[in-house]
């Protein structure tokens, strides 16, 4: 009984041994991209799939799984094999919006490790060319000279453009009405229509239609300038002390993933990030190259979180 013992022990050690030693990736990796085709997050993924492949000899396939803000997408990747063929595009909806908001099947902090934070953009106040706001302290004395008067729209009820106009308001002490939309498109055009007076909406999304004049950015959610349009004002700088609005994103691979894997996925993409003809194109779309280490992308997450359940609990923000 006991040489029957002994031989399964060994033979569990070899096979340990040859799983360490099998080379990665050994097999296609998939990229989940909690959203549609499309837009930037798709533009992101892809351009690091592609030369993900060259660098690692093995194809990246990106796969598309939208639906509920980015949670059907996460809780895919969340119960993946963590062996580094599984990664994950991580944004604030999924990650630090999402898990205020309801139960989910998965916990960001105990599920995922992060890699690498890719990029980030900043959210911007954005007003109608009728509107006779010229700057942020204007929307703030228009708002409180006549409180619940001023409309803002966003691309849905806790998405982050919701959460950056929940944190104006915490902020400045004044009361706007959010306007919820079903998607960034839909809000824009509203606001260049005059049916809100006010969005809270990426820089890329509305930068081309202020060069146009159909609308005007005001101030933008980052804490320094964009390179992208850097005359405009940050929203510290215009008058709100302490506001912070951008979109983060960056990569992911299940919990329990092999330090070696994560350091090498980290090393490669960081790489490819700060290649000028990725850096460039992705300028250009409004997104910040960031490509830091994974203990910062880990750091950026619990800010991010801590952030996000601050405004969702002051604001006593609800899905319906």
């Amino acid at each position: 009984m006991k040489s029957v013992k002994f031989v399964v022990a060994v033979a569990a050690l070899v096979l340990s041994f040859a799983c360490a030693a099998q080379p990665y990736p050994s097999r296609p990796i998939r990229f989940i991209v909690p959203f549609p085709p499309g837009g930037g997050t798709d533009l992101l993924a892809r351009t690091i799939s592609t030369r993900l492949r060259e660098a690692l000899g093995q194809p990246v396939v990106v796969d598309n799984r939208g639906g509920a803000g980015g949670i059907v997408g996460s809780e895919i990747a969340a119960r993946a094999p963590a062996d580094g063929h599984t990664l994950l595009l991580g944004s604030p909806g999924s990650l630090s919006i999402n898990p205020h908001l309801g139960k989910l099947t998965y916990d960001p902090a105990r599920d995922f490790t992060p890699v690498v934070q890719a990029t980030l953009s900043p959210f911007t106040l954005t007003a109608s060319m009728s509107s006779p706001a010229n700057s942020v302290k204007d929307v703030i004395a228009l708002a409180k000279a006549k409180p619940g008067s001023l409309l803002f729209g966003s691309s849905g009820t806790g998405a982050t453009g919701h959460m950056a106009g929940e944190q104006f308001k915490l902020l400045t002490g004044t009361d706007i009405v959010h306007v919820p939309f079903k998607g960034s498109a839909q809000a824009t055009t509203a606001l260049m229509g005059g049916e809100v007076q006010l969005t809270f909406e990426n820089l890329p999304v509305v930068l081309l239609h202020a060069r146009n004049r159909r609308l005007k950015i005001l101030g933008v959610g980052s804490l320094e300038r964009s390179s992208m349009a850097p005359d405009i004002p940050t929203m510290r700088e215009a008058g709100v002390p302490g506001y912070e609005a951008v979109t983060c994103f960056g990569v992911l691979v299940p919990a329990g993933t092999p330090r070696p894997i994560v350091e090498r996925l980290n090393r490669e993409i960081v790489r490819i990030l700060n290649e000028p003809g990725v850096r460039e194109p992705l300028s250009n779309r409004g997104m910040q190259i960031v490509a830091g280490t994974p203990e910062a992308y880990a750091e950026y997450l619990r800010r991010e979180f801590k952030l996000y359940g601050d405004i969702i609990r002051k604001a006593n923000v609800r899905i319906d």
